[in-house]
């Protein structure tokens, strides 16, 4: 299992030079990959197109852009370019985000989202394999080229938790991206879905890239605490709150990682043996000393690259 760094949920600079140099960082500390949001602070296609001018390795990722926000051709040029400003080390995660974030926020219409993601990705991937389209659909109607210089193909995860989600990622994707999923709901319902749907289509194994928050501490308690303040929002969108259920739970802190490094190493292999094949870490503090309670974590996940 590679071992990414996730920030964004948590964690991210202040700043954009300050968010640049977290990548930078990410590479110099040996990790596999580097991944950010699309929220409401930094576009996370510009920050990873800058920080590929000062890294060389590391890949670098979106965890995840949501689709409605940007129309599909539009999403191709700017990953196209980031590709290339990176040298070829783009992986693009896309998303549908949820509902009240579509409808509240942006005024548009949820309807129809797994319809949607299929023919909203159909039309990315011609654009960024064939550099054009002719796609006539229920929701789009497409007939677009795209030709970026030094441009070249990157895979497409799709944020998937549902069958139907988890069918069109295995389907016409190279993987998918997971949050707030435990290793029990992994193995028995991300991994079987997405793997069927792809091998059904003679495509390879599926990336299944698990967002994951931890911290390494001797106070498991404090840190489930912790993990309780920063992520609780998510309970209450519906995705993630139906993902929590399966593993048995409504709180979002008792799929955090947490503890020492012999119990931190031991729940991660459940993820790799669960199917995951790439680990996103959401390094998070325990208390409020945040430099302190991170780079134990930080640390240990280092030891761990090559390892899982």
């Amino acid at each position: 299992m590679r071992i990414g760094i996730f920030i964004g949920v948590v964690g991210s600079a202040p700043t954009l030079e300050g968010q640049v140099q977290q990548v930078v960082e990410a590479e110099a500390d040996g990790f596999d990959s580097y991944w950010t949001p699309q929220v409401a602070g930094t576009d996370a296609l510009t920050l990873l197109a800058l920080a590929g001018a000062r890294t060389s390795r590391i890949e670098v990722g979106t965890a995840v852009v949501p689709i409605f926000q940007r129309h599909p051709t539009a999403l191709a040029q700017q990953a196209l370019t980031t590709q290339a400003a990176t040298a070829g080390r783009l992986a693009l995660g896309i998303g549908l985000s949820h509902k009240p974030s579509v409808e509240d926020r942006m005024g548009l219409s949820f309807d129809r989202p797994a319809l949607r993601m299929l023919e909203y990705v159909s039309v990315l991937r011609e654009l960024v394999q064939e550099g054009r389209t002719r796609f006539s659909g229920e929701t789009l109607s497409v007939s677009a080229t795209v030709q970026v210089p030094s441009g070249s193909p990157f895979p497409i995860l799709i944020a998937a938790l549902g069958p139907w989600m988890l069918k069109i990622a295995g389907e016409l994707s190279e993987g998918t991206v997971t949050w707030m999923v435990g290793p029990k709901t992994l193995r028995d319902h991300i991994t079987p879905r997405i793997s069927a749907a792809a091998a059904e289509m003679g495509r390879p194994a599926p990336r299944i890239c698990a967002g994951v928050p931890i911290c390494v501490t001797d106070d498991p308690a404090g840190a489930r605490g912790r993990a309780a303040e920063l992520f609780q929002r998510y309970s209450s969108l519906p995705s993630y709150r139906k993902m929590l259920e399966m593993e048995g739970t409504n709180e979002p802190a008792d799929v955090a990682v947490v503890g020492d490094e012999a119990s931190v190493e031991r729940q991660l292999r459940e993820y790799a043996e669960g199917g995951a094949t790439d680990l996103l870490a959401v390094v998070f503090p325990r208390g409020p000393d945040e430099y302190a309670s991170t780079a134990r974590t930080r640390a240990f996940l280092k030891k761990l690259v090559g390892k899982l």
